[in-house]
Parts: C-alpha cells; sequence; structure tokens
C-alpha cells in the first residue's frame, strides 16, 4: 500500500502490494477475540493516522520545534483511544509519503518499526520524515487491549519479512526494534538465519530479569489503577525526556533564563497531556506486556547463538528501566556482526529525546546499505546541514587555535588565498601530503565543502572501519562522522568507482607511514615508487590538484614515536591488536613502506601556531589517455605530482615566517579588536 500525502495507514504489511502468505488484515490474536472486519480496521486506522500527525506538523509549523515527546504523546492517545482490542497491524506515517517517497534514494531497502511496550507504533515519531527517504518505512501497531502473544507476533512480523524478502531479495529487511520491540526482532532472526536482516536494537529487552522492570511485574497487581503510574520505574519512563530539554536549550544558543522560560511552557502543555497515558498505559496492558517481556527475554537469550543477521545496538548510559549499556556489550560478545553505539546521557526513550538523529547514527556506524553486500560508494548519503555541522563542531577548537588557511593556485600559476583555484567540477583527486595524525583532514574536508559545496571523498585506512578496531577506542563511535562525511575504505574497487562517479577524491599516497612518522621525518614524503594513482586518473580524465600542508610542528611535540614505543615491555601486545591481518596496507610493498603499520604517539602541546593549506596547480589528464597508458609516461607525470607536493610544502615553509598572525595571541588580540568572526590576515601569497 504506497503512502500518500492524504491519510495513510495500512492493515496489511508492506507486502501487501503483492500476494501475501496471509489474508490482508488477519494478525494473529488470542483465541476468542472478536476480529474487526478490513473495513472497520481501515477506517481506524486512517482516523488515527491523521490525528497522529496532523497535529505534531500544526505544532512543529507553529512552534519551530521538531517533535518529540509532547507530540508523541498527544498522537498516541488518539491512536489508542479506538480500544477494538486487535488485531496488531501495519501503517505507513504520513510523513512517508508525499513529498519524502518522491525523494526517496533508488533501491530503498524496506524498515519495519516494531515499538516498544507502549505497541503505538509512533516511536519515530522525530524520525519519520529522514528515514522515509532512505527506506520505504512500516510501523507496528498493537492496540491497547490486544492480547496477541509474544509468539504470534513475532509469525505475524515473520510473515512480513518473508514476504518483502521475497519481493526484493537482494536487498536487506532492516527491523528497528525498542525494548519488547528488540526482542521480537531477535526472534524473527533466529527462526530466519537465511533471509538478509539488519536489527537496529534500542534499549533490547533482552536484560529483562537484570531490571528494575522484572521488580515492577513483581508488584504491580498490589498497585491500583490508576495510581500504576504513580510507580518510581514508570514516572521515570514517562518524564525523563522532560530533564533533559533544558540543556538542549542552552546548547542551541538560550540563556538559562530563555530555557527555564521555554521549559516551563513545555512542561504545562506537556504534563497534561501525560494525563493522557493512562489510555495508553493501562494496568492491565502494562501486565501483559511485562509478561510478554518476560517470556520473550528468555525466548531470545537462550537462542543468541542463531543469530546470524547484521546487528546494531544503540544503548542508553542513564536508561531508567533496563541495563542498557551492560546488556549491549553482552550482545556485541554475544553475536558475530555486532557492534555498539552507547549514548552516556540519554534515557530509556532515547528516540524521543532531542540530539539523537537515527539516520545519522545509522550512517555513522556503516550500517546503511541497499544490496546483498555494503558498497561505501552506491550506498553513500550525503550529509544533512545538520550533520556537516557536527563535523565542522568536532573540529571547532582545533580551527580555532590553528586558524587555517587555504590557498589556492589559479591555472595562470598564481597562488590566491581562497578556493578559487579549485576545480567545481569532477572527477578529480587531491593528492598530497598526510600531516601528523592526520590533523589536516577535519579543517580541510569541512571547510571546503563549507565554502565551495565540493564534496571531497576520502581513501581511509581500514582500520576506521574494522569492528574489532571500535573495541579499541575510548569511544565506538570515534570514526562515525569519518564515515557520513564520506570516507571509504581505500581500494582500488572503490577507488575506481569514485571516478567514475565523477566525484572529488582524496588520496594519501604515503598514508599511515606518513602520517604517524617519526622523530626528524617532518614534511617528509613516504610515497611507493609505482605511480599508484595516475594512470587510474587518467582512464577517467580526471583533474589531478597537488597539495602541500604544514603546521602540526607549530601545535605540539613528539615525545614518543614508534622506535621509543618498541622499546616498552609489552607494547608488542598493543601492535598486534591494532595491526591484525583485516587492517594492513600494502604487504606486498618493500622498505619503509611495508610499514603501513598503526600506532600511537605520545605528544606534548605547545604555543598553537597556524596551519596553512596551499592547493596546486591543477594537472589535467583528459585527452591525455593514451598517453598516459605508457609506463614511463605515467611514472613522469607522478614524480611530477609528487615533486608539485614537495614545492607547496616548501613554500608555505618559508611563507609562514612572514606571517605577523602566526602565533595563537597575535591572532587573539585581532579578534579581540575586530570581533570575533572577522577574517585574520597572513602573509601576501
Amino acid at each position: 500500500m504506497p503512502a500518500t500525502a492524504a491519510a495513510v495507514a495500512a492493515v496489511a504489511p508492506p507486502g501487501a502490494r503483492r500476494p501475501l502468505p496471509f489474508r490482508a488484515g488477519a494478525a494473529p490474536r488470542a483465541r476468542g477475540q472478536p476480529q474487526p472486519t478490513t473495513t472497520t480496521i481501515q477506517r481506524r486506522c486512517r482516523a488515527s493516522a491523521a490525528a497522529a500527525h496532523g497535529a505534531p506538523a500544526a505544532a512543529a509549523a507553529a512552534g519551530g520545534r521538531r517533535r518529540g515527546a509532547k507530540e508523541y504523546v498527544e498522537a498516541a492517545r488518539e491512536m489508542a483511544r479506538h480500544r477494538d482490542g486487535g488485531p496488531p497491524r501495519w501503517f505507513s506515517p504520513l510523513e512517508c509519503g508525499g513529498a519524502a517517497a518522491a525523494g526517496r534514494v533508488p533501491g530503498a531497502p524496506t524498515l519495519v518499526y516494531l515499538p516498544g511496550m507502549d505497541g503505538i507504533g509512533l516511536g519515530l515519531i522525530r524520525h519519520h520524515e529522514r528515514l522515509a527517504k532512505m527506506f520505504e518505512l512500516w510501523c507496528l501497531h498493537i492496540p491497547v487491549e490486544d492480547r496477541t502473544s509474544f509468539e504470534d507476533l513475532v509469525e505475524y512480523v515473520e510473515g512480513t519479512v518473508k514476504s518483502e524478502s521475497s519481493r526484493a531479495p537482494d536487498r536487506p529487511v532492516y527491523l528497528i526494534g525498542e525494548s519488547l520491540g528488540a526482542c521480537v526482532a531477535l526472534a524473527v532472526a533466529v527462526r530466519n538465519p537465511d533471509i538478509d536482516l539488519v536489527l537496529i536494537l534500542v534499549n533490547p529487552g533482552t536484560s529483562f530479569h537484570k531490571s528494575q522492570m522484572e521488580t515492577l511485574s513483581a508488584f504491580l497487581d498490589l498497585v491500583p489503577e490508576p495510581f500504576h503510574l504513580t510507580t518510581p520505574q514508570l514516572l521515570n519512563f514517562l518524564t525523563g525526556n522532560l530533564m533533559k530539554m533544558p540543556s538542549t536549550f542552552v546548547g542551541r544558543g538560550f540563556s538559562f533564563e530563555e530555557a527555564g522560560q521555554t521549559l516551563s511552557e513545555i512542561s504545562s502543555s506537556l504534563l497534561p497531556s501525560l494525563m493522557n497515558l493512562f489510555d495508553i498505559l493501562t494496568k492491565e496492558s502494562i501486565v501483559w506486556k511485562l509478561k510478554m517481556l518476560k517470556t520473550s527475554s528468555s525466548y531470545v537469550n537462550s537462542r543468541l547463538h542463531s543469530v546470524k543477521a547484521q546487528t546494531l545496538v544503540l544503548a542508553s548510559g542513564n536508561d531508567e528501566l533496563l541495563p542498557s549499556s551492560q546488556e549491549a556489550e553482552k550482545l556485541r560478545c554475544a553475536l558475530d556482526k555486532c557492534r555498539t553505539r552507547l549514548f552516556r546521557d540519554n534515557g530509556h526513550k532515547i528516540l524521543l529525546e532531542a540530539e539523537f538523529d537515527l539516520a545519522t547514527t545509522i550512517k555513522g556506524a556503516g550500517y546503511y546499505r541497499r544490496s546483498r553486500k555494503t558498497d561505501f560508494v552506491s550506498d553513500y548519503l550525503p550529509p544533512t546541514p545538520d550533520e556537516l555541522q557536527q563535523a565542522i563542531n568536532r573540529d571547532r577548537i582545533l580551527n580555532f587555535i590553528t586558524d587555517p588557511v587555504i590557498l589556492s593556485t589559479l591555472p595562470d600559476g598564481k597562488i590566491v588565498r581562497g578556493l578559487a583555484g579549485l576545480p567545481r567540477e569532477g572527477p578529480a583527486v587531491l593528492v598530497g601530503y598526510h600531516m601528523l595524525m592526520g590533523f589536516e583532514l577535519g579543517p580541510m574536508v569541512t571547510g571546503i565543502l563549507s565554502s565551495t559545496g565540493v564534496h571531497i571523498r576520502g581513501l581511509a585506512h581500514p582500520f576506521m572501519f574494522n569492528k574489532n578496531s571500535e573495541e579499541l577506542m575510548f569511544d565506538s563511535a570515534h570514526f562515525d562522522l569519518h564515515r557520513i562525511m564520506g570516507a571509504v575504505p581505500v581500494t582500488g574497487a572503490n577507488f575506481y568507482k569514485l571516478l567514475a562517479d565523477k566525484e572529488f577524491v582524496l588520496l594519501y599516497p604515503g598514508g599511515a607511514r606518513e602520517a604517524l612518522h617519526r622523530k626528524g621525518e617532518e614534511y617528509k614524503l613516504f610515497w611507493p615508487e609505482q605511480p599508484e594513482f595516475v594512470r587510474m586518473a587518467s582512464r577517467f580524465g580526471a583533474t589531478i590538484i597537488p597539495f602541500g600542508v604544514v603546521g602540526e610542528d607549530d601545535i605540539c611535540h613528539l615525545l614518543l614515536d614508534y622506535n621509543d614505543l618498541q622499546k616498552l615491555p609489552f607494547y608488542d601486545m598493543l601492535d598486534k591488536a591494532l595491526n591484525h591481518d583485516d587492517v594492513k596496507l600494502r604487504t606486498d610493498s618493500m622498505g619503509t613502506l611495508k610499514d603501513q603499520g598503526l600506532h600511537p604517539m605520545v605528544l606534548a602541546p605547545k604555543m598553537p601556531g597556524r596551519f596553512y593549506f596551499v592547493l596546486g596547480k591543477p594537472i589535467e589528464t583528459r585527452g591525455r589517455e593514451k598517453e598516459l597508458r605508457d609506463r614511463e609516461e605515467a611514472q613522469r607525470l607522478y614524480l611530477q605530482v609528487k615533486s608539485e607536493v614537495e614545492s607547496c610544502i616548501s613554500y608555505l615553509k618559508e611563507k609562514r615566517e612572514k606571517d605577523p598572525y602566526r602565533s595563537i595571541l597575535p591572532r587573539f588580540l585581532y579578534q579581540a579588536v575586530h570581533g570575533p568572526h572577522a577574517e585574520i590576515p597572513t602573509f601576501e601569497p
């Protein structure tokens, strides 16, 4: 049933557009329970869906605030009002039709949302519009009075999954499960190991036996209705989002007084709506869902070894109901294809909380794909303005203390400040020097994109994409922004695909050896002897842009390099963990270039200087395809590019000595006089 801009609700699962193994609307249900007619279900679902999304849209238009807890409560109340007793059914949110559907990427996979204890199916209300551009989105609605068993619910979802897998066998089916829904998703994966599934588990209920919810289920029968909602666990569940709103507004530029006033307005409008949750979380419904959660948790935990699906666990560090962070670690160890993302400051209802974006999280973890295997080129979705701003914010301190100066070279050879010399059409290959620890990457990529709209895709070390590598990082999401900004594993196939798509490709021939150089090797190129990129670039007529950067020696001292670390006891254990077979490069190279291993470095800060970039004169290969097929001609051009990079570095090292604002103190004084956003002068190019 396709989504439209009008009222959209479906009694049939996504596969209803094709013959299904079960009747549309005939969801599993408890024995003896009356089944509404299809017409009745359609009418009620359309009414509830329209109410669910009409009010939030109006609220968003009036207040300009992204939807959250308040809109969820209001919309959920409308859907819960129709006490038809079941059966469960699918609906497609209004935002997933109209303009959103028109902007959906080709070959979008199906995403099925499985709700938590509330069962309403509106848990993604903040994320519908973005997800609708990436997926065909369907949500499961379980009426408040429905008493479908866990086994029947799994069978119902399983039928939809099989239908969608049969319809598009070359695409994965996504299951996003929240708490109880996560158990359903895992159960479907257990029963269908041969179906290509991607599981996104949000604070999964598999930790039920270690949670407060088990305690709650033990005495809830003793609490009269409606006082069951005053238990501490359910109060946290209902109001946890409110406690996080003030810091969100302050972080967006509100003063504490303005944030308090805004919070007061939201609270005054939301608190009356909380009373409507009596319609959603009736005592009888909660008791039933807790029993179901206990059953589902036991079922799934005894069968985790059978889960073959690609899995991403999203865990809240401040979950009020479940020990989600510990559970995420358990699942990561138990499941072969599992990665985790921990959100330390978020609560159980993370999907409704501000600053959390599910689409960004899926993209950053490298879990968005439209085929059997992830293709980092064809599956890539460009960063949204919010994602670009996140990348800029990540490097805000580095940009502040280094105030990068970017120069470019015009076709006539003149060097100018700014990016006037950068071509605006690809394909192009930016080839240059890899600064210590890759400090130049963020300022360069985000600076060029925000200034010109030119999006540079970097060929990155496979360490950044490896599951085992994440376990060595303090934060498993450390490399997520690199993936969001377009980094791909450095392979010949990926290089080929990027050039074929006329992209701008960032390539460092010196790789890790250059970025992790030893003492006394500053600004030295460690390029291979063979022209690795020239003939590939010429095949597509790509423009080669040599560039140089200097400045890492102005912000830190290298205290311990690889030679020093090797002398430390037990360092070989860390070296093996960092450089296992999955992340090795250039194993067939000779000499120092064969050492593309990764290792930590010990740095000491110094009085910050400035970063300088210069893009050399573009070198055209278009029209030289036949000429550059010759090995000697390709080698000649390769050496020319290397020489240009070295010339760029020498130019910057000489010119920076004439910059009166090279040190941070003169720059700080300049901005104190002229304003914080004033462009600070530099040397004359």
